[in-house]
């Protein structure tokens, strides 16, 4: 029997597009009216940082309220999260009736979900995929622009693994199936894997929502790189004293990137450096904008509590600073609320 996979929320749509190419029975499911019967009519068009990367593919796109009929459909094998983090608990209800025996939960999100899944249908049906050096945007309904180059030999995009750490067999299938999208791999280090991007998420998202700004300027912006740089370095060290084996951060060195934030000169021109030749590399698009820099724009709610947030919850538990990002948080709070605007004159000079 062909395997069935449901792929919950928007932003995992470029996903599905590589899968429903590749020939995989994939069901697309989203809450905005006009982006479902965009795809209905004419296909999802996917495009990329180069013209090569351009398609368009027929899916099987469905609305929230049509997923009652998966009851008398072949239940879910593979069902993937690719909701808001905030959102992550209904898309979860919203499918645990639906799934096979065998079937199993994949969070494709930011923040650090896995747990919030597992409640809901148990840790038996609950698999991890982070997605690295990436970044996409639904720019209009039916179109999905992938605003990063793609994978290649020295940078893997999709790591899949188990909250166990074990190598299981649907973990390898996983891999497989992202490997249909771009570079993948399996991983026994989820928990690291989850830690390090959040490290990412935490350094840019909250500062493009707050600043206003893309995120190559970012790394351009002396102020804004340097609170970035703060911003990593508290991730890092709260990491470590989860005891997480932690990953490259943004090509960072971990150590490097908290000792930079800690005043070490060496470090910090190094740290720097690297940075700013991210910012210039060929084949990066100006575009590109994390992803809560695209929410304040749209005026939709932003993940901060759950990524900033989630970081100054457990570096408070750890007893270790967080002060950087207590401070983007409550900034991109307040722009949420209308109070403010977004703006790099919300930062201090460094």
């Amino acid at each position: 029997m062909t395997t069935r996979i449901v792929i919950v929320g928007a932003v995992g749509g470029y996903f599905g597009a590589y899968l429903t190419r590749a020939g995989h029975a994939v069901t697309l499911v989203d809450g905005w009216p006009d982006h479902v019967e965009a795809m209905r009519r004419d296909g999802l068009q996917i495009s990329g940082v180069t013209p090569a990367e351009a398609f368009s593919v027929r899916v099987d796109a469905v609305h929230l309220n049509d997923v009652q009929a998966f009851a008398r459909q072949q239940t879910i094998d593979i069902a993937i999260i690719a909701v808001k983090a905030y959102d992550t608990e209904w898309a979860t209800a919203l499918i645990r009736p639906y799934l096979a025996p065998s079937g199993y939960i994949v969070s494709l999100q930011n923040g650090i979900n896995e747990d919030r899944i597992a409640a809901i249908v148990g840790w038996g049906k609950a698999v991890g995929c982070i997605v690295a050096q990436f970044a996409s945007e639904l720019h209009a309904p039916g179109r999905i622009r992938r605003n990063y180059p793609r994978g290649d030999a020295n940078t893997v995009i999709y790591r899949t693994g188990e909250a166990s750490g074990r190598m299981t067999e649907r973990v390898e299938a996983f891999t497989a199936l992202a490997a249909d999208v771009d570079t993948a791999r399996a991983t026994p280090n989820l928990w690291g894997e989850r830690w390090s991007k959040l490290c990412v998420n935490g350094m840019r998202n909250a500062l493009s929502a707050a600043s206003g700004l893309a995120g190559n300027e970012i790394n351009r912006v002396r102020k804004i790189r340097r609170f970035g740089i703060r911003l990593g370095g508290e991730a890092v060290r709260i990491g470590q004293a989860l005891g997480y084996p932690l990953e490259r951060i943004y090509g960072l060195v971990p150590e490097r990137l908290a000792r930079a934030a800690e005043g070490d000169t060496p470090a910090l021109a190094e740290i720097e450096d690297s940075l700013m030749a991210a910012a210039n590399r060929s084949g990066r698009s100006d575009l590109q904008r994390p992803s809560m820099g695209q929410d304040i724009l749209k005026g939709r709610r932003t993940e901060v509590d759950f990524i900033n947030g989630l970081i100054v919850a457990s570096g408070r538990e750890a007893g270790l600073p967080v002060e950087a990002h207590e401070t983007v948080t409550r900034l991109v709070q307040r722009i949420e609320r209308g109070e403010i605007r977004p703006s790099p004159d919300h930062f201090p000079q460094a």
